[in-house]
């Protein structure tokens, strides 16, 4: 069974299929702010998603970051490395990518396991 939550007309912001969590991108809350800020925001909101998809970042699986510039690798991975539990690194793989808007720095895909219930 295939479950979709928060879909619109062109997506859905969860996926849950056979015990696989797949978040559609997720960017910053605010897009004025520097690449520490967009970052730390873009992963307050992955967190808020796993949770509600019956997950957390403990059982991510795999994330694609995407940086307007990567430039910004260093700053970004500070707010990421405080924010992975240690021991927990999903596989990870961080690209290069015009965004959907000028001002975004970052964006985030992540694909997570459901925490299983007994």
């Amino acid at each position: 069974m295939i479950e979709r939550i928060h879909t619109k007309e062109r997506m859905s912001r969860i996926v849950k299929h056979n015990g696989t969590i797949y978040l559609c991108g997720q960017v910053c809350a605010d897009a004025t702010k520097d690449i520490t800020e967009q970052t730390q925001t873009m992963l307050d909101k992955v967190e808020a998603l796993l949770l509600e998809a019956g997950s957390d970042k403990e059982h991510m699986l795999s994330t694609t970051i995407y940086l307007k510039d990567m430039q910004d690798f260093q700053a970004m991975n500070a707010v990421w490395d405080a924010w992975v539990p240690a021991g927990f690194a999903p596989a990870r793989a961080c690209v290069t990518g015009d965004m959907a808007r000028e001002a975004l720095l970052v964006e985030i895909s992540v694909i997570a396991a459901e925490i299983e219930t007994k």
